[in-house]
């Protein structure tokens, strides 16, 4: 490969675009416009880059398959950055079989990487752990090292599992500082924060207390009955109950839990759960049905009994009731926790993500809009919706440069 060439490269390993794109700028050969790609994807013209990657592939030829699976995994990285998720799957996953084929590990290592971090966003834990629990990270260069155990802290936060996230970032914050790159350097940095902010909120019958990972770990593995606003489940040291489809009786029992071990008036409860000012015969009716309902569905963790005013809960076995919500209260906050993390996103990027239909997504983000707390740019296809990034928050963006390797 001839200096210019390595030169470039090496300036983007390094994460310095501007110093690749000094060399190869004005060049059209494949290996320049694959590193131009690069270079323009680390300074965010995404669309640019996965233009200039088409282009490289394209200038490669049919017979540099090694060379053309490396431009699939930088484009197909570029589409990750910028959030696009519907890109084809299948093609990364034949480029990184043809570099694992040509023992081109580095290159491998980093498609493998991409496929996680596309799991990893849209949720699907089990996939990407066993997806990342294939690849030995002891062969890696330091910069890819620092990838790996970025994405092993991820999903072990994700998993509420706050000491092999812990020890996960040590690593990470190793191998970073080894290779040098401040954007890797930064991402750890990002991710140290996320571990120590607040991910949830403790309600009791009159206090509130915010909850740190390790915190909600705790509530979790003890022995107390938790209705958990989060996930909209209940959960004791013995069984896991999901009400996500049914909101009113996910509501009742909020109620009744962060009441406990007092009861809740009927009138308050037909409020909450019906959303009724005044509660008549029929609201009574259909909430001694509803109670009737929550009765049978808890009747193995708890008693839900009626007194002379309302309801009340009582667990059976657990000690006490405690009850868990998100940090701020918001009916849209899985999508603008999603959109917190700086990058553009296309609706339907972000129902993919969330596993429920665009346009449901779509009217989301209208009522966000309304209220000022999204914003979008483009229009049809192109159009994508951002909000402003959380205070000390990095976008998660890092392009392995090591694509002319030979």
């Amino acid at each position: 490969m001839e200096s210019l060439i390595s030169a470039a490269a090496l300036a983007l390993k390094l994460g310095d675009p501007l110093g690749a794109l000094k060399r190869v700028a004005l060049r059209q050969d494949a290996p320049a416009l694959a590193l131009r790609g690069i270079a323009m994807a680390q300074l965010g013209e995404f669309t640019r880059a996965q233009a200039l990657l088409r282009e490289a592939a394209r200038a490669f030829g049919a017979r540099e398959l090694v060379a053309r699976a490396r431009c699939t995994v930088a484009a197909a990285e570029v589409a990750l950055a910028a959030r696009n998720l519907g890109w084809p799957v299948k093609a990364l996953d034949a480029a990184r079989r043809q570099l694992e084929a040509y023992g081109d590990v580095v290159n491998a290592a980093h498609a493998r990487h991409v496929q996680v971090r596309r799991l990893l966003l849209i949720g699907r834990l089990d996939e990407a752990e066993s997806l990342l629990a294939r690849l030995d990270a002891a062969v890696l260069d330091p910069p890819l090292q620092a990838v790996h155990a970025l994405l092993v802290a991820g999903i072990a936060m994700r998993r509420l599992r706050t000491q092999p996230a812990h020890a996960a970032l040590l690593q990470a914050e190793r191998a970073a500082r080894q290779a040098g790159i401040p954007a890797l350097v930064a991402e750890v940095q990002s991710a140290w924060l996320a571990l120590n902010t607040p991910t949830a909120r403790l309600l009791t019958r009159g206090a509130e207390q915010t909850l740190l990972l390790e915190d909600l770990e705790a509530v979790l593995a003890s022995d107390a009955l938790v209705v958990d606003a989060c996930r909209y489940v209940v959960q004791t040291p013995r069984s896991t109950l999901s009400l996500a489809t049914r909101p009113v009786l996910f509501t009742l029992v909020r109620e009744l839990a962060q009441a406990w071990p007092e009861d809740v008036p009927r009138d308050v409860l037909v409020l909450r759960a019906f959303r009724a000012r005044r509660a008549d015969e029929s609201h009574r009716a259909r909430l001694r049905v509803e109670m009737g309902r929550l009765r049978k569905l808890l009747r193995a963790a708890a008693d839900v009994h009626a007194t002379r005013r309302g309801f009340a809960i009582k667990p059976r076995r657990a000690r006490r009731v405690l009850v868990l919500a998100r940090p701020v209260e918001e009916k849209h906050a899985a999508l603008l926790a999603l959109l917190a993390d700086g990058e553009s996103w296309s609706s339907s990027s972000l129902a993919l993500a969330l596993g429920v239909g665009q346009r449901t997504v779509q009217r989301a983000l209208d009522s966000l809009n309304a209220a000022a707390k999204v914003q979008s740019f483009g229009e049809g296809r192109a159009r994508r919706w951002t909000r402003p990034p959380a205070p000390g928050f990095m976008p998660n963006l890092l392009l392995q440069a090591a694509l002319p390797q030979g």
